[in-house]
C-alpha cells in the first residue's frame, strides 16, 4: 500500500502529468482538496473508488482516512492543487504518515506561476533583465513569514516576483514594492490561471488598482521587468558562434565532436 501525493495542476483538468493521471486511475481511494482541485480529474478514478473531498476535514481526519485505507491494503491518491513543493501542506501529512510507517510517494504537478506565465505568453527570466524568479507570499493567519523573507528584501534583487495568496492585500503589495521597482514596473494579476473563468489584469505598479483584489484569493501577482518586455539581450545559447557540446564551433572547439 502506498499513498501517492499528486500535484493536480493549476486548474485545467488536462494540466496533469501522465503519471499523475495513471496513479489516480490505479488507486481505489482518492482524497482531493475540493476547494481547488477540479472535479473533472475525478473521472480518472476507477469504478467504485472511495472519493473523499478533504476541504472540510482536519489534518487528523485526513490522516484517519489514510490509516483506514492502509489497514485495508488500498493505495491512496492524495490530490493537491498546483505542485506539491510549495504551500501544499503536504509536509505535515508526510511527517504524520512517516511516523506511522505508511509508505508515501510524491508526483509533481504544474505550478500556478507556470500556468500564469503561459497564459501571458511570457518568459519570466530574460537576459539582461532578470535571471531569477522568487516565489513568495505575504504572511497570513495560517502561516507567518520568517523575519528575513520580506517583499522589500526580495525586491532589492530585481528578480521577477511571483506573489501567491496575497491578492486580498494588493494595496500593501503595491506600496511595499513601489520604492524598489518604480511606478513603471509591469504587473500582471492572473485570476484562476488555466480555469475556464481565468482573468488577466495588466498594469504597472503606479497604475495598479488595489480594488482588483477585493473579495478574491485565487490569483497570482507577477511583478518584474520581463513582463511584456521587447528590449532585452538575446541568449548566447543559440548564437551562431557559440561553442557548445552539441554544436562545436571553430578550429579548436571546447567539446570536439569525437568526445
Amino acid at each position: 500500500m502506498t499513498v501517492h501525493f499528486i500535484g493536480a495542476g493549476p486548474g485545467a483538468a488536462d494540466l496533469i502529468t501522465l503519471r499523475g493521471r495513471d496513479l489516480i486511475a490505479a488507486c481505489p481511494v482518492c482524497l482531493y482538496a475540493g476547494s481547488l482541485v477540479p472535479e473533472a480529474l475525478l473521472a480518472h478514478c476507477p469504478p467504485g473508488a472511495r472519493i473523499v473531498n478533504t476541504a472540510s476535514l482536519s489534518l487528523d481526519e485526513i490522516v484517519a482516512e489514510i490509516v483506514d485505507a492502509h489497514a485495508a491494503g488500498q493505495d491512496v491518491a492524495r490530490l493537491h492543487s498546483g505542485d506539491l513543493s510549495v504551500w501544499s501542506a503536504m509536509g505535515e501529512q508526510l511527517r504524520r504518515l512517516r511516523a506511522l510507517n505508511i509508505p508515501c510517494q510524491v508526483t509533481p504537478g504544474v505550478p500556478s506561476f507556470a500556468a500564469a506565465a503561459a497564459t501571458l505568453g511570457a518568459e519570466l527570466t530574460l537576459p539582461g533583465l532578470a535571471q531569477s524568479v522568487v516565489l513568495t507570499r505575504l504572511g497570513g493567519r495560517a502561516s507567518a513569514m520568517p523575519e528575513g523573507e520580506t517583499l522589500e528584501n526580495f525586491a532589492r534583487t530585481g528578480a521577477t516576483l511571483a506573489i501567491h495568496l496575497s491578492v486580498h492585500v494588493l494595496a500593501e503589495v503595491q506600496a511595499r514594492l513601489l520604492p524598489h521597482y518604480g511606478a513603471d514596473c509591469p504587473v500582471a494579476v492572473v485570476f484562476r490561471a488555466s480555469w475556464p473563468d481565468e482573468r488577466i489584469e495588466m498594469a504597472t505598479l503606479g497604475t495598479l488598482d488595489p480594488a482588483l483584489g477585493e473579495g478574491g484569493r485565487t490569483a497570482l501577482i507577477l511583478v518584474g521587468r520581463t513582463l511584456g518586455a521587447n528590449d532585452f539581450d538575446e541568449s548566447r545559447l543559440y548564437a551562431g558562434d557559440y561553442d557548445r557540446r552539441f554544436r562545436p564551433v571553430g578550429s579548436a572547439p571546447r567539446f570536439p565532436e569525437s568526445a
